[in-house]
């Protein structure tokens, strides 16, 4: 069950303003629940827990990216939730905290519209310090504005935290066991989901190929060595997207060199 200090609230804030940069500024990809996950959970006392939970959530918001002002349900409120139910609810089938997690993405989704909204003014004032050659004025503006988006993330995590965490314990001693079984399909399915949206927007008939060669590949090694499937076919897939990078690079140069360009 969780019970969070002071100081792990505090660190998870740290956690969360980071992130919040990150997700629209550094874009280092800090922010995916892949690598929030495990940093949340080694916070609370689960690193571990913390790894599944932010492998799972990835899955599920891979192929939901913001574009302009589309903002989908938000990656790091969700990620940090989806551990913190994880941990203080403390049941066995952990992607029932993953169908929690969902309506704080949500909120989270809000927060940000609602803060790109009042900033929006902002973009006159720096076409303004472009047009007076303003470099400082435009830096002060960036940083300003990352200031307080980092902060709200942090805010909400913090608030999340330390909510979620008597919000978990009261859920484990009063819900239902069929609500946690329906919470734990949501969230296992929603998984899939989320890899299949992106596969729409990335799949090609360029692409069928690879993807009948790690089906493949994944089906006959699981059967012949189950529990390396993951990281043979990881390195499989290395391998091909090394050897077709160094394919159309060879390309372009023949290309080059007989007095083509293609333009770029």
């Amino acid at each position: 069950m969780g019970d969070f200090s002071i100081v792990q609230i505090l660190l998870v804030g740290v956690v969360g303003f980071i992130a919040g940069i990150d997700q629209f500024s550094f874009l280092e990809s800090l922010y995916r629940p892949i690598v929030l996950g495990p940093i949340v959970g080694a916070i609370l006392g689960q690193a571990e827990l913390g790894l599944k939970i932010g492998a799972s959530y990835e899955l599920m918001m891979v192929g939901n990216m913001p574009i302009g002002g589309a903002q989908p349900p938000n990656v790091v409120v969700g990620g940090i939730m989806a551990v913190v139910f994880a941990i203080s609810t403390g049941t066995e089938n952990f992607e029932s905290a993953l169908g929690l997690a969902v309506p704080f993405a949500v909120l989270g989704q809000q927060a940000v519209t609602i803060m790109f909204t009042i900033t929006s003014p902002l973009m006159s004032k720096a076409d303004d310090m472009a047009a007076k050659a303003d470099v400082k004025g435009i830096e002060r503006l960036n940083l300003m504005t990352m200031c307080g988006i980092g902060l709200l993330f942090a805010v909400i995590s913090m608030a999340g935290v330390a909510a979620g965490s008597a919000l978990g314990d009261w859920m484990a001693s009063n819900v239902p066991a069929w609500i946690w079984t329906g919470l734990g399909a949501a969230g296992g399915m929603m998984k899939h989901v989320g890899f299949a949206v992106l596969m729409k927007i990335m799949i090609s008939g360029e692409t069928w190929a690879f993807l009948f060669v790690g089906f493949g590949l994944a089906t006959i090694i699981d059967k012949l060595m189950p529990g390396q499937t993951l990281i043979l076919v990881a390195i499989f897939g290395i391998a091909m997207a090394i050897y077709d990078f160094q394919l159309n690079t060879k390309y372009k140069n023949a290309a080059g060199q007989g007095g083509m360009s293609d333009g770029i």
